[in-house]
């Protein structure tokens, strides 16, 4: 399908969804087009690493890098056509989905935002990209949008666990993002982080530090993902051999709750979990059904008595103690990670040097 729908609203009461802040937005449902550009990313042409995240197959997750290769103009006459005539939709985002959208000189990215953008129904402007690759004139060129359009610029964080992230061959850390974070700031644009629960080696305490750090920063948005296996991944060889488990239904459905009981209630939410097409997903068979799983975590919800963000720690305000973030070190930020500390302790520790 051309586009991704937001999250079924049977759970928005209990957290803040996407679908619920368009709405505020815009005063009506939107929906996202998804375009495939035909980016790359550093760490599959060998900038910072080769073969790609060890989970990642874009075909997986991205519908029109399973067909032909369209002009982007073509591709959002395309989704907007089929869900004009599926859900009589009248406003749309573009969504820049597959790889690294913002991997290329500022001009070429400027013709092809552009052209995204011609489309009178189109709205706003949805960016994935790495912490990495949005250098200040990115950040410029994507600012000047967000001063007419509604922009989100999608971060992919996956965990602030620098080890898991080498793990995953992503090529990058969690001190990376944070600078990214920083340099978006009065930018007009809404950040989103992606993150991922069920990497290997990471306990439920280090889930919740990657929510307590979420919590602290700047970020607007967040998409949550199971970790799942695709096939033709090197994820898939893993799974295979035994060195990698995936989450039951049950197991993150309590993680995902208590992921959220962590994140501030004005945080939306974007997404809950992830899956691919049958064709190419391996395990767990259960993200397959969205439904069901938004109605469990609902009814976890609802047995808890909670929602989102009634156990964020508190914590100094980020405007009040950091308005120079992004002069810290890499160091500074291995502090976390080291030593595994919530990170009010951690912003704390920070403040006699500011």
């Amino acid at each position: 399908m051309a586009a991704d729908r937001t999250q079924s609203e049977s759970a928005d009461s209990r957290y803040f969804s996407f679908g619920r802040f368009l709405r505020q937005r815009f005063g009506t449902r939107v929906y996202r087009v998804t375009i495939d550009a035909g980016f790359t990313c550093p760490n599959v042409d060998g900038t910072v690493a080769v073969g790609g995240c060890v989970y990642c197959d874009n075909r997986s997750f991205s519908p029109n890098r399973r067909l032909p290769r369209q002009t982007i103009r073509d591709q959002v006459a395309r989704g907007i056509a089929l869900l004009q005539k599926r859900y009589r939709a009248d406003k749309f985002i573009a969504y820049f989905q597959a790889a690294t959208n913002t991997y290329a000189p500022v001009d070429k990215l400027k013709r092809l935002y552009d052209e995204a953008l011609d489309h009178p129904n189109i709205v706003g402007l949805a960016i994935g990209t790495r912490p990495d690759c949005v250098p200040d004139p990115v950040l410029d060129l994507i600012e000047d949008y967000a001063r007419r359009y509604y922009v989100c610029l999608e971060l992919g964080l996956q965990t602030i666990h620098d080890r898991s992230l080498e793990w995953m061959n992503r090529g990058d850390t969690f001190a990376s993002f944070v600078d990214a974070v920083g340099r978006c700031r009065g930018r007009d644009l809404d950040v989103c982080a992606h993150v991922i629960l069920g990497l290997p080696g990471e306990s439920h305490a280090d889930m919740m530090a990657t929510a307590d750090a979420l919590a602290s920063l700047p970020v607007d948005a967040v998409k949550i993902h199971n970790l799942h296996v695709v096939r033709d991944t090197p994820l898939e060889k893993m799974y295979a051999d035994g060195q990698v488990r995936m989450f039951t239904f049950e197991e993150y459905v309590q993680v995902v709750c208590d992921f959220l009981e962590r994140l501030p209630a004005s945080m939306v939410i974007q997404r809950l979990s992830g899956d691919a097409p049958p064709k190419y997903l391996v395990a767990p068979e259960w993200c397959l059904n969205k439904q069901a799983l938004l109605e469990a975590i609902r009814h976890e919800l609802v047995r808890r008595d909670s929602r989102q963000g009634p156990t964020v720690p508190n914590r100094p305000a980020f405007n009040k103690f950091f308005p120079s973030w992004g002069t810290h070190s890499a160091a500074d930020f291995r502090i976390m990670d080291d030593h595994r500390t919530n990170f009010h302790v951690f912003v704390c520790s920070l403040l006699p040097r500011l």
